[in-house]
């Protein structure tokens, strides 16, 4: 009886957005501090944290730095791809923020509250941690190595944190890598 009672309950299984949906989310938000948020997550990787606590002095061109990560390293690096680095860049000039000013002044709730508008624009449930969950899944799909995705996108000091993050491979998906590979 004691087992049934204090039985270990399975893993929740996140739902993985696919990428259309996610693009068309980011490219319906018209708020360019919004869109900018969303795409740090979506395609950097980033926590709503991380994102909100990032300062103009931390943004040197794709490479972002992060003071008092979760880790509890001193700091870490995150990468983003150059399009999103030129479009930050214009948003520092345009709103003047400099040293150590916060880029995105919102707290917390607001920028939660922000996403889910977002994805309601599309008809999805979406949650600021789905995004980075997308980063993850989206980043492995082309053949990226998981050690990449684990310590580069997601800095993950273990891979095994990194793999509850990646979505489930369809079928159809499966069949085609194994075509790639052997056919």
């Amino acid at each position: 009886m004691l087992k049934k009672l204090f039985r270990p309950g399975k893993l929740a299984q996140w739902q993985i957005h696919d990428k259309e949906v996610i693009d068309e989310i980011i490219f319906r938000t018209t708020k360019l501090r919004n869109r900018l948020m969303l795409e740090l997550m979506a395609r950097g990787g980033m926590r709503v944290g991380e994102v909100l606590t990032l300062a103009a002095v931390d943004v040197d061109d794709q490479k972002l730095t992060i003071g008092n990560p979760k880790s509890g390293k001193s700091s870490e690096v995150v990468f983003i791809p150059k399009k999103l680095a030129d479009r930050l860049k214009d948003y520092l000039k345009a709103n003047g923020a400099e040293g150590n000013q916060r880029i995105f002044p919102i707290t917390y709730t607001a920028a939660r509250v922000m996403v889910k508008k977002a994805g309601a624009l599309v008809g999805v449930h979406l949650r600021p941690h789905d995004l980075r969950r997308h980063a993850a899944t989206y980043a492995s799909r082309p053949g990226v190595p998981v050690e990449i995705v684990s310590k580069v996108i997601l800095r993950h000091a273990n891979l095994s944190t990194t793999q509850r993050y990646l979505g489930k491979v369809s079928d159809v998906e499966a069949v085609r890598w194994m075509e790639n590979l052997y056919g």
